[in-house]
């Protein structure tokens, strides 16, 4: 049970995780520099939906890192970190996948993408006995 729940709250960092990196890629694109953010307030020349994603992506982040903590808790640190990697994989397929993100799929980075994934499912295959506390 325990290593389902860890492997529930990784799965939900990397989702959170994922989401919150591109929504702070599509804010950025869409304000001026953060050094500049409150002038650019004041003058009324900053898009208001995009500080509203970054505040998201934020507490998207925030919650990840919740997720992670507790995934921690259930799972072998090998198993853990190397779940963290699908979400560069996830990033990248969604970034090219969407229009919005101007991104394109190449030959060199779907094949760094697979060779991640194929690491994580090779860390991942083997049952490896989890300890009692």
């Amino acid at each position: 049970m325990s290593l389902r729940r860890g492997l529930t709250f990784a799965s939900a960092s990397v989702l959170l995780v994922s989401g919150a990196q591109l929504g702070m890629r599509w804010s950025m694109t869409r304000l001026p520099e953060p050094a500049q953010w409150l002038s650019a307030i004041k003058q009324g020349d900053v898009s208001f939906s995009a500080l509203a994603v970054v505040t998201g992506a934020i507490m998207a982040y925030a919650l990840s890192m919740l997720c992670w903590l507790l995934a921690l808790r259930d799972l072998p640190l090998g198993r853990a970190y190397s779940l963290l990697s699908v979400s560069y994989a996830l990033v990248y397929l969604l970034a090219a996948s969407l229009p919005v993100f101007h991104e394109s799929f190449t030959l060199s980075k779907t094949l760094g993408v697979a060779l991640v994934i194929g690491g994580v499912l090779t860390i991942n295959s083997r049952r490896t006995p989890h300890r009692a506390r």
